[in-house]
């Protein structure tokens, strides 16, 4: 579906605007075509993965010497912006694999790592997945429970991790388990599907972002070698923590997808449908939900833009990474809800996508720090910097 609002003017360079471009492409003419089956029968379109690896979009934050394309975190939220567009459980499965966890590998492996993950994960033959949150550690990350016991030139994992998104579809894991006490007891272990005591758990039915797998996974006397270990032993809670802010800026891309998704139904519909012998679109009402959407989507773009590019040149804040997924996610949500109102029964139908934009969008009210932690994390630092 073609892009129906004006374009604002915000300063991309040539190059970041052909990515769009050549995203939005490849999203109109591969994903849009998928995106209601995506939903319907909960089914992760595994096929794309080597075609986007193709795009250079898996490894886009990667240097080149790995086989990436050594762009930065704006043109990663543009990209994952115009996926989300044509679907956005494709969009998060596309942030969890290519910012989870490449990107941290890309950060915080070694060389030989690197050397041999991030090639398939690149190309797309392998799908990637980072676990952090268990059962009961969620907001409270660092009460984690899934312990790693060292045993000679291995360590043995037992415990359980839950909410995983791309688990059942992921080849490459980057895992968060607890060595030690406190926050300088956890360790990054990259694991890999195949290790022995290494199973998915049950498979977590969504309300939304549904063709996104997400599910549990179990370790059973998992053994993993030593040389997976990723990072310092015992300084896991640093690795974890480095990553949220990029995490949270570029699933913010989702969320300004989702609001252009909506844009791109209403303006059209709004145009055509008549009532009282005129387009409802005549309406000041009628324009004033339209405004507010417009103004939303924007407002959203600027500010994830402008901490995309702080992230890019080594100034952003961890308050402001929350802000911009914050003021993105409340924004989506409100978006979402006015395509509905604007449709009218219409958008309270299957036959329209407006529905499943408004389910899409409550998960980043949630995930990656639900907007309470997030408020949480601004106040507490904008006080404490006084």
């Amino acid at each position: 579906m073609p892009i129906t609002t004006p374009e604002l003017d915000f300063g991309l360079n040539e190059n970041t605007q052909m990515i769009r471009e050549s995203v939005a492409r490849f999203a109109d003419e591969q994903i849009v075509p998928l995106a209601a089956k995506i939903d319907a029968q909960d089914w992760f379109p595994r096929h794309l993965w080597p075609a986007m690896g193709e795009l250079g979009l898996h490894g886009i934050t990667v240097e080149e010497e790995w086989g990436g394309s050594a762009l930065g975190y704006l043109e990663h939220v543009i990209a994952i912006e115009e996926i989300s567009r044509a679907s956005a459980s494709l969009g998060l499965s596309y942030g969890a694999h290519s910012n989870l966890c490449v990107n941290q590998i890309r950060r915080w492996a070694n060389e030989e790592q690197k050397a041999k993950y991030l090639p398939k994960l690149i190309s797309g033959e392998h799908v990637g997945s980072l676990a952090m949150s268990e059962a009961g550690a969620g907001s409270d990350v660092m009460s984690m429970k899934l312990k790693a016991e060292k045993k000679g030139d291995r360590y043995v994992l037992n415990g359980t991790k839950f909410w995983i998104t791309n688990a059942p579809e992921a080849d490459t894991l980057v895992v968060y388990a607890r060595t030690g006490e406190g926050s300088k007891g956890i360790t990054a272990f990259l694991i890999e599907k195949e290790f022995k005591g290494f199973s998915i758990g049950q498979k977590i039915d969504k309300v939304g972002m549904r063709g996104s797998p997400t599910a549990e996974l179990v370790f059973t006397d998992c053994e993993v070698p030593e040389e997976n270990v990723m990072g310092p032993v015992g300084a896991g809670a640093g690795v974890l923590m480095s990553g949220l802010d990029y995490e949270r800026t570029v699933l913010a891309g989702i969320q300004t997808g989702i609001m252009q998704a909506c844009l791109d139904v209403v303006l059209p519909y709004i145009r055509e449908r008549k009532q009282f012998g005129k387009p409802i679109g005549a309406f000041q009402l009628m324009q004033a939900k339209v405004a507010d959407m417009y103004v939303a989507l924007n407002s959203s773009r600027a500010y994830v833009y402008a901490v995309a590019r702080a992230c890019d040149t080594g100034r952003t804040t961890r308050f402001d990474a929350a802000g911009a997924i914050l003021l993105a996610s409340e924004n989506a949500m409100k978006t979402a809800l006015e395509a509905v109102q604007a449709l009218g029964g219409a958008g309270y139908t299957r036959d329209w996508p407006v529905e499943r934009y408004m389910r899409d969008a409550k998960l980043l009210d949630i995930g990656a720090g639900t907007n309470e932690i997030r408020r949480m994390l601004i106040g507490r630092e904008l006080v404490g910097a006084l």
